[in-house]
């Protein structure tokens, strides 16, 4: 079944809310950070950990997926959730922020977007259409239409133009989409860091009736300020009955200004990055868990105070 967006609660002093989204794979009690598994896995984790931290949905990317193992092999498989052995939520993006970071080894057309793979050089090309049909042979539950991710800083020419061809792709998606039984697919609403170019694609998007929608473009280099100025301006143009995902923001102050705002999910590969450099999150801030003073309380069992947010060895075992 298509998912289902069910509200629960809104916070009285802000946009804030709670809620679920029902999906054939399972419930996800919103608000919702999403580990990403770019290549069919959280790296550093097996399922049986992601379970066991009660992840609810993880994040598959269609560009890497497309590219290797490749469709041929995903189809055999059985789509992704039995090629990585997860019976929870799947989310796949379209592909398109991969593509378009490609820079220089991609051309942009109306058609769709020619790009050399950064695997081998060899010449790709992924369209509206194309990124549907991957996603649905993933099997994904929630799938993201086609989009442009444009650069920041860009002129208003630019990401006029840009966000405009956007909404002429998420169009072609919804047309092509015909898996509407078993996968939901959201439009994203783009416009960069101009108002006006906001509410245009937000109203448009709504009015193409997605189940979902996401907001793109942001957290890619702008200030934060900037960041929580546009989106306290988009999400008031959202539906209050369907999910709202903010793609690409996954630090912890940057998660509750979303949350604040509105933001049912957010995705970001930056917990399992730095974790896999030796770097964890906590409520009193980063741990560079290399450094000499947490080996020497590690070892030592000791009350070795953790100068850096001014916690004891306790923070270390609970991690």
């Amino acid at each position: 079944m298509p998912i289902k967006y069910e509200l629960i609660k809104k916070d009285k002093y802000s946009n804030a809310r709670c809620g679920i989204i029902h999906t054939d794979h399972g419930d996800i009690s919103t608000p919702i950070f999403m580990p990403v598994g770019t290549k069919a896995t959280v790296k550093t984790m097996s399922v049986e950990e992601l379970k066991e931290i009660d992840a609810k949905i993880i994040l598959g990317n269609t560009y890497h997926l497309y590219l290797r193992p490749g469709m041929d092999i995903m189809k055999k498989a059985g789509g992704l959730h039995k090629f990585m052995n997860w019976n929870g939520p799947i989310l796949t993006d379209s592909g398109g922020f991969q593509v378009f970071s490609l820079s220089d080894n991609r051309k942009i057309t109306e058609e769709g977007v020619h790009f050399r793979s950064h695997i081998d050089g060899s010449k790709m090309f992924i369209s509206p259409e194309k990124s549907i049909d991957i996603q649905n042979v993933l099997g994904s539950d929630i799938m993201m239409a086609f989009d442009e991710c444009a650069p920041y800083p860009a002129s208003h020419e630019y990401i006029d133009n840009s966000m405009r061809r956007t909404l002429r792709w998420a169009e072609r998606c919804k047309e092509h989409h015909k898996n509407i039984d078993n996968q939901t697919l959201f439009g994203i609403i783009q416009g960069g860091m101009y108002k006006d170019l906001r509410e245009i694609s937000a109203r448009e998007m709504v009015d193409m009736d997605f189940k979902g929608y996401s907001i793109g473009g942001l957290s890619v280099g702008e200030p934060l300020d900037l960041m929580n100025d546009i989106l306290d301006f988009t999400t008031d143009f959202m539906p209050e009955n369907k999910p709202r995902y903010l793609m690409g923001v996954g630090s912890p102050d940057y998660l509750f200004e979303a949350v604040e705002r509105g933001i049912d999910m957010a995705d970001c590969v930056l917990p399992t990055r730095i974790a896999r450099n030796g770097t964890v999150l906590t409520h009193k801030g980063r741990i560079a868990i290399k450094n000499a003073v947490y080996k020497a309380a590690k070892e030592s069992k000791a009350d070795v105070v953790i100068t850096e947010i001014g916690g004891t060895v306790g923070d270390i075992e609970s991690l």
